[in-house]
């Protein structure tokens, strides 16, 4: 029965598929370099004394929430997660209060394997007491590109899956799998809900833009997969830009970047996130040509 509970996560390729991120970083060192810097390959790790538990969840741009392993059959998600803006502790997005919330790790819906899943790279294991084992920490380079076992034996011959061959709607799909992270099932579909500003590829799918597209928006038009997200906002001007070479406003924007009226930031409770549902919203409404 455990074995059958984890293999939606495992897929059909086996540990010994994957080579790791630092066997592609022997051919492939700029990607390497870029990506090791970003949040992705950070995002889960061993926490370090003085943190609680025994797990990082996050790589600390916004947050770090910690899991402890309770005992054989549970984990525990702390209540109270590390927030940077804030450089302090405060109650873990989508609970209720610091007691933190317990999950079996073998419940129907694994909840708590798929956290795992999300912040490593590769099939999940178990050891020998049934604790979860992840195969390489971190989002890296085959969660993309599939497992390189093939590719490194023999490149000219097994090509590794490239991302930038999926259909936009593929790629949001794709991404999606992460970046769709529901707190509550409610906020799954509901656009005005705000908690769904965590389902990036939801809204991202809803909006104009990507619609209207014919398939030149997708991900990777604002996101660069080997670097992490760009801070300043103005970076992303470039990118609306190739749509929207001459934009229309009948008010003075004063220079200011696109994505701060047509993609506004919603806050949960510590979390900052851009409304990917791109638009006219309430703040650009007074500015519609």
């Amino acid at each position: 029965m455990k074995a059958l509970l984890l293999l939606p996560l495992i897929g059909t390729a086996f540990g010994a598929d994957y080579v790791g991120a630092e066997a592609c970083g022997k051919c492939h060192p700029a990607e390497f370099a870029g990506q090791s810097a970003s949040a992705h390959a950070h995002t889960l790790a061993p926490a370090k004394a003085p943190q609680p538990g025994d797990w990082a969840f996050g790589a600390g741009v916004q947050a770090i929430t910690f899991v402890s392993r309770v005992d054989r059959e549970n984990y525990l998600e702390h209540g109270e997660t590390w927030y940077r803006a804030i450089d302090g502790y405060d109650v873990t997005p989508g609970q209720q209060n610091r007691a933190g919330v317990a999950f079996r790790t073998f419940d129907p819906a694994g909840r708590m394997l798929r956290c795992f899943a999300c912040h490593s790279t590769g099939p999940l294991t178990l050891g020998s007491d049934d604790a979860i084992v992840p195969r390489e920490l971190g989002v890296r380079c085959e969660v993309c590109h599939g497992p390189g076992s093939d590719h490194a034996r023999d490149p000219a011959r097994n090509h590794p899956r490239n991302p930038a061959r999926m259909t936009a709607a593929a790629m949001n799909t794709f991404c999606g799998q992460c970046h769709g992270l529901l707190i509550t099932v409610d906020a799954a579909s509901d656009l005005r809900d705000p908690r769904s500003a965590r389902n990036q590829a939801l809204r991202l799918a809803a909006s104009a833009c990507f619609r209207k597209s014919q398939g030149r928006l997708n991900c990777v038009t604002c996101h660069p997969p080997h670097a992490g997200a760009r801070p300043a906002a103005a970076a992303y001007d470039a990118a609306c830009r190739k749509c929207h070479a001459t934009a229309r406003h009948t008010v003075s924007i004063a220079g200011q970047p696109c994505v701060d009226c047509h993609m506004p930031p919603v806050r949960l409770q510590q979390l900052v996130f851009r409304n990917h549902r791109i638009g006219i919203t309430a703040v650009t409404a007074k500015a519609r040509p």
